[in-house]
């Protein structure tokens, strides 16, 4: 087929002044480029060799690259060789172009996320996207082979997150789970082979470490409940969280999205908007007293019960996640703000309703009913929600050691 492919640096700089590498891909003295997604200095560009100089930064990555591109096109030119199909320069480049088009990090990436969209989760598609992003900022590139993605690579990555004084490692730990679903995503779907899967035993282990979500005490709690001269917005504030706290915790989405229709034989239906799990719950006099501060805005029965919604389609999935997004800054605002007023050292936001309920519950139900409340399929996760009464415990034993 008189076809050839080929390392080259072009020569023709981009406005930065740096010069892209490339496949070239010849036939019949006619050429075509490939190139790789990524540019650099001419100096350090070896003509000879035809590959990057080691006096470039990421010499070695960008040479591992170059010669993996340069053996799957080379690959690709034998196979169309044996099927005899005659291919001009360009029409090779775009049957490797479509060969090869999955084959690329970001375009798993980017399936995956359009996958979110069109489930309409977009709590998942607002974290996923971002963390995505951070990848392709320090890729700094839009080409990232999963051959590339091994455990050096993830390595220098997670040295990179922590470099980041706003990144936690708990965050780190959610980077790393999302790129194993993808990398699981290409093997399953036969983009890469499984052997060079960079995670399990002896390469990259994935540690979450423990939450420091501190719950409020009683005494707390009871502080919030009697606080005097609070302005309409905070006063607002501190219904939505103590009615979240006397629901078990609902989650602020799931609270602002409640309606009227969701009242019933003196219990309070709706859906996990986490899970999609049922919940009914009773209502308690203290949750029947904050009702009637909103009953007098109800246009009709299937009205939201909250006002921060009221004015959005239902329909629209989007503006729904994007306003209850923004409701809960405000209210996490506020409450900071009541949490000085009452002397609250602790950190108060719309979460911590969540843990105080499960710190309160520790010593007076079973972790097992509280699984139920809060609908966690593993009981684990409930017991992080109980770490006051657990660290009660661990005091009262150590007390009765030393106590002589």
């Amino acid at each position: 087929m008189n076809s050839s492919a080929s390392i080259i640096l072009r020569k023709k700089p981009n406005k930065k002044g740096l010069y892209p590498l490339a496949i070239r891909i010849t036939k019949f003295r006619k050429s075509t480029y490939l190139f790789v997604g990524h540019c650099i200095e001419q100096k350090y560009w070896d003509d000879t060799k035809c590959l990057v100089k080691k006096s470039h930064p990421y010499a070695g990555r960008l040479n591992t690259l170059l010669l993996t591109k340069l053996a799957e096109t080379n690959k690709i030119l034998l196979e169309l060789q044996a099927e005899r199909k005659d291919y001009s320069a360009s029409q090779i480049k775009k049957e490797i172009s479509f060969k090869n088009r999955n084959n690329n990090f970001f375009d798993t990436a980017d399936a995956h996320l359009k996958e979110i969209r069109t489930s309409n989760n977009y709590g998942r598609l607002s974290v996923d996207k971002a963390i995505i992003g951070h990848i392709s900022k320090f890729n700094k590139s839009k080409h990232l082979s999963f051959l590339d993605l091994d455990e050096n690579y993830l390595k220098k990555y997670i040295a990179y997150l922590r470099n980041k004084p706003t990144i936690s490692e708990r965050t780190i730990a959610n980077h790393l789970v999302l790129i194993r679903l993808l990398f699981n995503r290409a093997i399953r779907s036969g983009l890469v082979d499984g052997k060079f899967y960079p995670f399990g035993k002896d390469k990259i282990k994935i540690k979450f470490p423990e939450a420091n979500k501190v719950g409020l005490t009683r005494e707390e709690i009871k502080k919030i409940e009697n606080l005097r001269d609070l302005t309409s917005e905070q006063h607002h504030a501190r219904n939505i969280w103590l009615f979240s706290f006397y629901l078990a915790g609902i989650r602020i989405a799931d609270v602002l999205k409640l309606r009227w229709s969701d009242i019933y034989d003196n219990r309070i239906h709706y859906t996990m908007n986490k899970n999609s799990k049922l919940v009914s719950l009773q209502l308690p006099e203290k949750v029947t007293n904050i009702l009637r501060e909103y009953i007098e805005n109800k246009r009709e029965e299937n009205d939201y019960i909250f006002p921060e919604l009221k004015m959005i389609d239902p329909s629209n999935k989007k503006k729904i996640f994007d306003k209850s997004k923004r409701a809960n800054r405000v209210i996490n605002a506020f409450l900071a703000e009541i949490a000085e007023k009452a002397g609250i050292t602790k950190k108060l936001s719309m979460h911590i309703a969540r843990h105080s309920f499960g710190n309160i519950a520790g010593d007076r139900i079973p972790v097992q009913m509280l699984q139920q409340l809060y609908r966690h399929s593993s009981v684990t996760t409930t017991m992080m929600y109980q770490s006051y009464f657990i660290n009660k415990e661990t005091d009262k034993a150590l007390n009765s050691v030393i106590d002589f």
